[in-house]
């Protein structure tokens, strides 16, 4: 499909657990420097201008936090402080593989990040610089996946690209039952009629309203966006 090949610019949305590796919990440091060499290859070597957004559920997860008795408020900000501690992380680990990186955070911390400014972020992107977007959109109530979509459409991203644990978009989970059905192609209206997990629904129907293609991958194999090299799922808006 056109619009998902030799993009010009990309919003890569990770979860926090994708930085597990194979841990419980925590930063893997091997996975880590594994991806950061993958996105360094995306930005250095094909000339994508990336937007990272990351979530922080491998060191806190606001909703199971409310869950267990915390206010569900207060349990947001912590789960956007461990997405903070990952982009560290990650951006520390970029770095390191030799390209330069700008953690922008929605809520201000002067010592560790910028504040997100979106005009800001389109000129550290035209530098050549990695952006990793921290912290949410900044409130409470919000998913690190309604901030992706959101990054994405401010900074006007080509597609959306969601690195995960499988190869793309299953009618159930692959790892549960033999028989998923995996869909290499499927529009935004479909997913959202069979409830297909890609992201939270308030999410997704921004993307849909917007007109956001996503990509669904294997964060593995996310080197390979916008190439035929790359197994995944293509969600289209129609």
């Amino acid at each position: 499909m056109p619009q998902f090949t030799n993009p010009k610019r990309i919003l890569l949305k990770l979860s926090g657990e994708a930085l597990q590796g194979k841990q419980d919990h925590g930063i893997e440091t091997e996975f880590l420097d594994t991806l950061a060499s993958k996105i360094v290859h995306l930005s250095k070597d094909r000339g994508i201008e990336i937007v990272i957004v990351i979530g922080g559920g491998n060191i806190f997860r606001g909703v199971s936090g409310a869950d267990k008795g915390i206010d569900r408020t207060a349990a947001d900000y912590m789960g956007m402080l461990a997405t903070v501690i990952n982009g560290i992380a990650l951006g520390n680990a970029i770095e390191k593989a030799g390209q330069s990186v700008r953690i922008m955070s929605a809520l201000d911390i002067p010592r560790v990040s910028e504040l997100f400014i979106y005009k800001r972020a389109l000129k550290h992107l035209r530098e050549g610089r990695v952006i990793i977007a921290v912290a949410g959109t900044g409130n409470p109530y919000f998913t690190t996946d309604s901030a992706a979509v959101l990054r994405a459409l401010e900074l006007h991203c080509d597609f959306m690209v969601k690195g995960t644990k499988v190869d793309g978009v299953y009618d159930k989970d692959p790892a549960k039952h033999a028989d998923a059905k995996r869909y290499d192609r499927v529009s935004v209206d479909e997913a959202l009629q069979k409830g297909l997990r890609i992201m939270d629904q308030s999410a997704i129907a921004l993307a849909k309203d917007e007109g956001l293609p996503i990509f669904v991958c294997r964060i593995e194999d996310i080197d390979q966006i916008g190439t035929d090299k790359v197994k995944g799922t293509y969600v289209y808006v129609e």
